[in-house]
């Protein structure tokens, strides 16, 4: 019994901020203090500065055998494949209408990783588990937009903006901030004293500012509960997704921090960012809007009971 309560702490140790700061978020915008443009520039401030400073220091700062562990990747690559055409298999039999089908299948297979993964991450590892995961970010970023573009065009109909996507990806500040530091960290060159200070006041205010502006942005209003869509999406999100890439990881021989690592990532709740990709491309918006929301409320439940399971287990 007290192993159980003490991995059942550690548990909430990881997932307990993290609800904390986005119910914060929450408090916050009702009372008025984060208005809608502070979310806004919030929100674009880490993605375009605070979140790639964060993944620069991190892996530039950490010896590349260190930060490239091929097989998470690899693993992770594969698995999200895997995932991605069981989604789409799902999505065939019971989502209807058919336009729908892609943005359920983005809500199952896109996860939350660069705020709400790297948060499960610090908290469960600290520190020593940024570089991993920094660079597992940056590689399934790129395959999440390709397989969102895919499974899009296919249900509404048309090709896409391809030559966007390749743009897109080229100039996301993520990527340009994880590919800059891959010869830092190969070549193990230092960074002057200044530059790392001042770079850790910026990555310092990371994951704080992008919770409370994730928890600030979320609409309960939009919430609808009678949405079969939605909840077919989220309980693939929060059940199906971390099970399936949990079990491919544990027959790749994963365990320890890097098994810990791909179950987090994976139990991140759908990215908002998909709501941006439904939106452009002509999807269902609410829908996706409305997946974002329930996966939110239900990664940081499963989360933790499947933090629970994998502690007992001597897994993670």
């Amino acid at each position: 019994m007290n192993e159980f309560l003490a991995t059942l702490q550690f548990a909430l140790s990881v997932t307990g901020p993290i609800i904390l700061v986005l119910v914060m978020g929450v408090v916050l915008a009702r009372a008025g203090l984060l208005t809608t443009a502070f979310i806004d520039g919030g929100t674009r401030l880490v993605f375009n500065v605070t979140l790639p400073c964060l993944l620069f220091l991190t892996i530039s700062q950490t010896h590349f055998e260190q930060t490239a562990n091929l097989t998470l990747i690899g693993v992770g690559v594969l698995g999200t494949l895997a995932l991605f055409a069981l989604a789409e298999a799902i999505a065939a039999r019971l989502v209807a209408p058919p336009v729908d089908r892609g943005v359920v299948v983005q809500g199952i297979y896109r996860g939350n990783m660069g705020i709400i993964g790297l948060a499960y991450c610090v908290n469960a590892y600290g520190d020593r588990a940024l570089a991993a995961a920094a660079l597992y970010l940056g590689l399934l970023s790129i395959l999440y937009n390709v397989l969102a573009v895919i499974t899009l065009s296919r249900s509404l109909g048309h090709r896409g903006p391809r030559l966007a996507l390749v743009k897109g990806i080229l100039m996301n500040p993520l990527i340009i901030g994880i590919v800059t530091a891959l010869p830092f960290a190969y070549l193990e060159v230092p960074l002057p004293e200044l530059l790392l200070d001042t770079g850790e006041y910026f990555a310092q205010m990371t994951l704080p500012l992008a919770l409370l502006c994730t928890g600030g942005s979320l609409s309960l209003a939009t919430l609808r509960l009678d949405s079969r869509n939605a909840l077919i999406a989220t309980v693939g999100k929060v059940l199906l997704a971390p099970a399936a890439l949990t079990a491919f990881a544990l027959l790749a021989g994963l365990r320890g921090m890097e098994l810990g690592i791909l179950f987090l990532m994976s139990a991140a709740p759908t990215a908002a960012s998909s709501y941006v990709m439904s939106r452009a491309m002509g999807g269902n918006a609410p829908l996706s809007a409305n997946i974002v929301v329930l996966t939110t409320i239900g990664s940081v439940l499963f989360t933790s009971l499947g933090i629970t399971l994998l502690q007992l287990a001597d897994l993670m």
